[in-house]
């Protein structure tokens, strides 16, 4: 038997890799692959093969940017691989 944390993963993987690809499955996933604290203060859209995200502020882009690789590997998994390429971090104007 696996542990919840082990299996969640995988099982909410699986059902959104059947579902089409809209923005609001691309939020869920977002929200998914960085936690809510990050999502509290950065949107995604998917634009093409890249996930734009946008920040509060520098310091939120910059932390985007340096999760850059694990939060793409996560997005791939919830979305598909096909789905993201890459991964634009941009500060959001008010």
């Amino acid at each position: 038997m696996l542990p919840l944390t082990q299996a969640l993963p995988g099982a909410l993987a699986e059902l959104l890799r059947d579902t089409p690809l809209s923005p609001g499955k691309v939020t869920f996933a977002w929200r998914a692959a960085v936690g809510p604290a990050l999502e509290r203060v950065t949107s995604a859209r998917l634009e093409g093969r890249a996930l734009v995200v946008e920040a509060e502020s520098a310091q939120w882009a910059r932390e985007v940017s340096r999760s850059a690789g694990v939060i793409l590997t996560r997005v791939k998994t919830l979305l598909g691989a096909d789905a993201v390429g890459t991964i634009q971090v941009q500060v959001r104007k008010p």
